[in-house]
């Protein structure tokens, strides 16, 4: 069934069952949608909301330049959101990508395995090349150090099991 998040707003949602036969349903609200706690001050909400476009902006950014990270400025994003705007924070829990990462931890204190490998191997990838197009052999040895310390940190994360995800999917839907 489509949720609020998931299909484009319209006043009918459409749904094709299993004999093909098209039937109106009412829209279910998403799982990942979440009635959150705002801070009570406008001027606080104000400048959670500030920082958190400033996060998302340096995340987007850790996409384009290789020694910037995304997932800590799109964790943090998602934090202030949490506090200062519903409708920014829904959207990023709603995003394909960033909303099953921002799940899990917000959920579980946890990474599923298969995410904690693509970051393992861009963080690889990126710092890599940085190292390998460096002259200078401070920035390199910084360069090292700085995915020493990243890389102890996505170590030190739990790991969630990739199965647990769908066994609890198909379990609320039985």
């Amino acid at each position: 069934m489509p949720c609020l998040c998931c299909v484009s707003r319209r006043r009918r949602f459409l749904s094709v069952d299993c004999t093909s036969a098209v039937r109106e349903v009412a829209p279910q609200p998403c799982d990942t949608l979440q009635s959150l706690k705002l801070h009570r001050s406008r001027l606080v909400r104000s400048l959670y909301f500030a920082v958190g476009l400033l996060a998302l902006l340096a995340g987007l950014l850790g996409v384009l330049l290789p020694v910037l990270p995304t997932t800590p400025f799109v964790l943090l994003a998602a934090a202030c959101f949490a506090k200062s705007s519903d409708r920014f924070y829904n959207a990023l829990l709603g995003h394909r990508i960033a909303g099953p990462i921002i799940a899990d931890w917000r959920e579980h204190g946890a990474m599923q395995r298969s995410t904690k490998r693509w970051a393992i191997g861009l963080m690889v990838l990126s710092f890599g090349t940085s190292i390998w197009v460096l002259n200078s052999s401070w920035h390199r040895i910084m360069l090292v150090g700085m995915a020493l310390l990243l890389g102890f940190f996505i170590w030190r994360v739990p790991v969630r099991a990739d199965g647990l995800a769908e066994k609890e999917n198909g379990a609320n839907s039985v």
